[in-house]
Parts: C-alpha cells; sequence; structure tokens
C-alpha cells in the first residue's frame, strides 16, 4: 500500500481550499510549502497554528516540509541559512513532519562544479547535524542549478555526508530538464538513498511540465521498479502544470486534480494500491 501525498499550495494560496481539495481527492498527507502566499518558514505562528487546526479538521497530516533550505548561491553567507534550518527543524516538529525537503546550493551561471564540491559538501553536513540533533531526515531533492541536479552529483552528496538523516528525493521531471534519463541514467545507482518520490513529469524536447506518464521522465518504469523493490515511502504530487519558478510552482485546482488522476491511474494499470 503506497502513501499520496502532495504539494498542496499547487492548488490554491488559500490554505482552506488547499485542504479542502487535497481530502475531497483522498490524501490522507500534505506536503507544505507555502499558505496565503507565503512560505511555510516565513509564516507566524499564529498562522502555523491557524494550519495545523485547518489540516486537523480535514484529517491531514504532513508527510514533509517542502522547505528551500539549500535554495541560495553556493557563495552567499551560510550562517543567517543555517539558522534557517533549525527553524525548518522547529516546524516540521510543530507538524509532525518526519522529513524536511532540501537542496544543494545554486551556482552561478557557467560556474564548475567540482570547484565548489567541497563548500557544497561541507554545508550539507551541517545541515544533516541539525537533522541529526532534532531526529528527521532530509530530503535532498535533484533541482535544476544546483550542485545535486544529475545522479552523479546526488550520489557524492549523500555518499560524502553519509547520514542517515540525509537521504533522497527523486523528481523525474527535473531530471528530464537537465538532459537526463531518470530510471535509465540513475535508478540503478541512486534507488538505496531514495526514501521519497515526487512525481512530476516533463518532455525532453522543451522541458514542459506534464501530467505523469505523458512526458520523458520514465514514470511507468520507475514505478514499477519501485513496486518491485518493495518500496513504501511517500509519493507526493507536485505537478506544476500552470506555472513553475525557483520558489514552487503553481497548478490550481482542477489541473491539480488532473495530476492525481494520471497518477492514480498509473497506479492502477500497475496493479499497485494507494491510500
Amino acid at each position: 500500500m503506497w502513501t499520496l501525498s502532495g504539494f498542496i499550495d499547487e492548488i490554491s494560496p488559500d490554505f482552506t481550499e488547499q485542504c479542502r481539495t487535497a481530502a475531497e481527492l483522498g490524501l490522507r498527507y500534505a506536503e507544505l510549502r507555502s499558505a496565503w502566499g507565503v512560505n511555510i518558514l516565513d509564516l507566524d505562528p499564529g498562522r502555523l497554528g491557524d494550519m495545523r487546526r485547518t489540516l486537523a479538521a480535514h484529517d491531514l497530516e504532513v508527510s514533509s516540509i517542502g522547505s528551500p533550505i539549500g535554495k541560495i548561491f553556493i557563495d552567499e553567507d551560510f550562517a543567517p541559512h543555517l539558522d534557517r534550518m533549525r527553524h525548518a527543524a522547529d516546524v516540521a516538529h510543530l507538524f509532525a513532519a518526519p522529513y524536511v525537503r532540501i537542496f544543494s546550493f545554486f551556482l552561478r551561471p557557467g560556474a564548475d562544479p567540482a570547484g565548489h564540491r567541497e563548500e557544497v559538501i561541507d554545508r550539507m553536513r551541517a545541515l544533516a547535524r541539525v537533522a541529526e540533533e532534532a531526529d528527521l531526515v532530509l530530503l535532498h531533492e535533484n533541482e535544476k542549478q544546483i550542485y545535486g541536479d544529475v545522479p552523479g552529483r546526488c550520489l557524492d552528496v549523500v555518499r560524502s555526508v553519509d547520514s542517515p538523516h540525509l537521504r533522497l528525493a527523486w523528481d523525474p521531471a527535473n531530471f528530464v530538464q537537465v538532459g537526463v534519463r531518470p530510471y535509465t541514467d540513475g535508478y540503478a545507482v541512486l534507488r538505496p538513498h531514495v526514501a521519497y518520490v515526487q512525481i512530476k513529469d516533463a518532455r525532453a524536447a522543451d522541458g514542459g511540465v506534464v501530467p505523469a506518464g505523458a512526458g520523458d521522465g520514465e514514470v511507468a518504469r520507475t514505478i514499477r521498479a519501485l513496486h518491485h523493490d518493495g518500496f513504501d515511502g511517500f509519493f507526493s504530487l507536485e505537478p506544476h502544470l500552470s506555472a513553475g519558478t525557483a520558489t514552487g510552482g503553481f497548478s490550481g485546482p482542477e489541473l491539480f486534480r488532473t495530476a492525481w488522476r494520471s497518477f492514480t491511474d498509473m497506479l492502477k494499470t500497475e496493479g499497485i494500491e494507494y491510500a
């Protein structure tokens, strides 16, 4: 039985509408990235309390905090960002979320990733220490224009940090958008470290984001292999069907439902049970 979740801020800026639509689709979990147009790490305690009450009213739990940690340039000051990581851990505890999504730092255009490797690994180790102290697991997402954008460097990050508090979130669309065939090029080497899957697909020809199965993200092959391997983590819908930016994405209620139907139809075709 696989567990579905989703970046519910893709539904609406209004948090009540986010939760209502998610519950109508039968989701029992949500991934929290923003509400009322404000990032989850920038909301005041009153708003966070409102979110907790609204989640409870819709019988929703939190699978992960979709934080922007690691989405700064590698040459920017790290100390304030490390403090922000500590705040992210507090927010995760507030929502009883086991995971916090992070990234491995933007590189300046034209920069050689190898020239920044040591600094990236040092920073990722520092983030992992915060997670260890907080008893949380960080999920490194393969994102465009960061150090860990392709399978080899994702593997480098997770192996070099070598902590049970740092695992990988698999995003097939992001791999496609940097010229990677996700399953073909990355599954075998990354599978031992993958704890979480984000459901987003894209076309190789133009990078356009599409519903699961309509692009070149090899989503069906990947879920077939994960099912065979006994994977039992979360699958989080992150459709980006209307807009996508460096800080997030948006779909709207109807396109979010389209994304949900596309993925759940795929699961039914493969004979995979989900909740």
